[in-house]
């Protein structure tokens, strides 16, 4: 897989940094999500929504996923997500063979992706203060939420 020009994976991650805002506005745990095509073409994104729908599997990069439909291969595809993906989401990377995954932070949550990088999967991890920063902000606001969606 070609590397990710810097300037592309930035453009990336501010789709799902938008989308992590709106799921703050309404309520929820900011992290957002999106799935790209190989060709670079944005298939689907998601923000997390365990608060506003009450399922705790509705997680960013799952409602990306979902929201990007059936797809004859994941291959060559990126997931870009705003939080380093928990075992679930890196579960469902691994399941669908989902090529790269674009990170926005580690620091507030560091995620499966260390195991993803060990099976194969490019991992771009951006430590972007943006990211960084909303999180802390929530967890500060937050802390049961936050226990309650990191399974605390």
């Amino acid at each position: 897989m070609d590397a990710l020009d810097p300037a592309t994976a930035r453009a990336w991650l501010a789709t799902a940094l938008t989308e992590a805002r709106a799921g703050l506005a309404e309520g929820g745990i900011p992290i957002g999500a999106a799935l790209y095509g190989a060709d670079g073409t944005l298939l689907g994104r998601g923000r997390n929504r365990r608060v506003q729908d009450g399922d705790p599997s509705a997680h960013a990069e799952t409602a990306a996923f979902r929201a990007a439909g059936r797809q004859r291969s994941y291959r060559g595809t990126t997931m870009v997500t705003t939080l380093s993906p928990c075992w679930y989401c890196s579960g469902l990377v691994r399941q669908f063979g989902i090529s790269r995954v674009v990170i926005g932070e580690a620091v507030t949550f560091r995620g499966g992706h260390d195991w993803l990088a060990e099976h194969g999967v490019r991992i771009v991890l951006l430590d972007d203060p943006e990211c960084v920063a909303l999180m802390w902000e929530f967890i500060a606001r937050r802390p049961q939420l936050w226990n309650e969606d990191i399974g605390a």
